[in-house]
Parts: C-alpha cells; sequence; structure tokens
C-alpha cells in the first residue's frame, strides 16, 4: 500500500468554515464515525446531511403502543438523503438521523435510521457545527429521547 493510499484509508474527515465534512469508505459504520467525530472533535451539537452508497440500512418505525422501534432492513441501496443531528446525553454523543434510501428499481424507503454502513464507493456527510451543547433525554411516557431547549425565561 502507498502512502496516499495509507492515508485516504486513515482520513475520515477534515475540518471547514461551518464544521466538517466526512468521507466514508466501504464498511465504514456511519453512525459510529460521527458519534467519533463528536467526541473526538468536542462538538457541542450540530445538524448533518449526506448522500451516498449503503451496504445496509435498517429503518426503525417507532411503535407508541411498544415504545420501541420496529426494525426493517434493506441491502445494496443508495441514500439519497441523509439528514440528523449530534447532541449529547448521560452517556455521551447521542446521534438521531433519519433518511431515504433508494433500490435498483427506484423504489424508495424511508425514516429513522438505526443502523447504516457504507456500500462500494462512499458517503459524504457534511456537519453544520452549532456554538450552543444541546442534550437529549429520555421523556415520559413515550420513552423518547427528546431534544431539550435552554429557553431563555
Amino acid at each position: 500500500m502507498n502512502n496516499l493510499t495509507a492515508q485516504q484509508d486513515n482520513c475520515r474527515y477534515i475540518k471547514t468554515q461551518t464544521g466538517y465534512l466526512m468521507v466514508l469508505r466501504q464498511g465504514d459504520d456511519v453512525i459510529a464515525k460521527i458519534e467519533d467525530l463528536a467526541k473526538t472533535e468536542n462538538i457541542p451539537s450540530a445538524s448533518f446531511t449526506g448522500i451516498g452508497f449503503a451496504s445496509d440500512v435498517t429503518f426503525g418505525f417507532y411503535d407508541f403502543n411498544a415504545k420501541k422501534f420496529n426494525p426493517k432492513t434493506f441491502k445494496k441501496v443508495e441514500m439519497g438523503s441523509l439528514t440528523g443531528s449530534i447532541a449529547w446525553n448521560e452517556k455521551g454523543s447521542s446521534i438521531h438521523v433519519h433518511g431515504v434510501a433508494t433500490d435498483e428499481k427506484f423504489n424508495a424507503f424511508g425514516g429513522h435510521i438505526l443502523s447504516l454502513h457504507v456500500g462500494t464507493g462512499s458517503m459524504e456527510i457534511y456537519i453544520n457545527v452549532n456554538d450552543k451543547k444541546l442534550e437529549r433525554k429520555v421523556e415520559q411516557p413515550l420513552n423518547a429521547n427528546v431534544l431539550q431547549l435552554n429557553c431563555p425565561k
């Protein structure tokens, strides 16, 4: 492996004027990479968007009665849209992400993303950092992880 290839294999993000640009590669766990970036760079909060190829994406539709996500996994899809936010909770960084995936027949699937791995090619994610630290807390009775705002009184 030459130096350029080794550098590309290790480099997953760069700093930009408004935050960061991530370029993830085949096999990368997208949510884990965003969590790692948030911790490593001490990001107070952020929003992000992205596009790219996925080997697999698991969407979850929240069942309000059972208070849990019902998952469904799709393989070899293209993420036509990926959008989310970075905040914090008592366990560390808290990533909330939704998206739309399309298959080779142009069928579209979407919703809350539980897991996502990069497929052949890459995935580009643009992270727009905010200066305020935001937190999520589980709220009852739905058991939902909700972004908290510290509004002036």
